[in-house]
């Protein structure tokens, strides 16, 4: 193997001889005999590595496994310090709503962030008060629908969820009877509607769900909803 230093040449794709070096010196490797000798033991590298932060990677292939996030979410969530932060805070107030958590900040936060041009870190909306509106869907107290206007009025400024709902009367319609009522009355209003579905035209359901939800000013619960009007809409 002769010793040299070799130039490429892009345009020809190829590579030719620049000068020749024979010995050690030549690619100035020189002993320095000023440095001391540096022993490290296993004892150190175990420290180091005790005292090193969770790294990217390690953090998300934990929030994949420990989590049940998706990898695509974990690597968004993980891409900087500051927004991983802000979902571990969040947790703490809402334990258990990982998913739903992961795609409020991912999704209308993240957007509501960049129309602002504003960091995570700057976001009107902290982490405990996402939180809170997350553990408001989770308990029915509020709709998903509701749940985007309440977002808007924490971005303004106006409070805490919970503040919000309370000041705007925007708690989820619950009671069983109340539905019902909402219910009876969107099915006496469109009997040819009625029929269509119960001569098996599936769709027709969306129709009456929208004139529940309208009723009730989006406030009622749409699971029940669903399952009501299934149950009353039967031949």
């Amino acid at each position: 193997m002769v010793q040299e230093t070799r130039l490429y040449d892009s345009e020809r794709d190829e590579t030719r001889s620049m000068r020749s070096k024979e010995e050690a010196n030549d690619y100035r490797y020189f002993p320095d005999p000023d440095l001391l000798p540096v022993a490290i033991t296993d004892e150190d590298i175990a420290a180091i590595r005790a005292s090193l932060p969770e790294l990217p990677e390690q953090k998300k292939q934990r929030f994949v496994d420990a989590l049940g996030l998706s990898d695509y979410n974990a690597e968004l969530l993980t891409a900087s310090r500051e927004t991983a932060t802000y979902f571990e805070t969040a947790l703490v107030t809402a334990p258990g709503q990982n998913a739903q958590l992961a795609n409020w900040i991912l999704g209308d936060l993240a957007g509501a962030l960049n129309k602002a041009g504003l960091d995570i870190n700057a976001s009107p909306i902290a982490p405990e008060m996402l939180a809170q509106l997350v553990a408001r869907i989770a308990d029915n107290t509020i709709s998903g629908k509701i749940a985007k206007e309440v977002f808007e009025a924490m971005w303004q400024g106006e409070g805490g969820a919970d503040a919000i709902i309370e000041a705007r009367g925007l708690e989820q319609i619950t009671d069983s009877g109340a539905i019902e009522s909402l219910i009876d009355e969107v099915i006496a209003a469109n009997p040819d509607q009625v029929e269509q579905f119960r001569a098996g035209k599936e769709k027709v359901l969306g129709f009456f769900v929208g004139q529940v939800m309208q009723q009730s000013q989006g406030k009622a619960n749409p699971g029940q909803v669903n399952a009501m009007l299934r149950e009353k809409l039967k031949p």
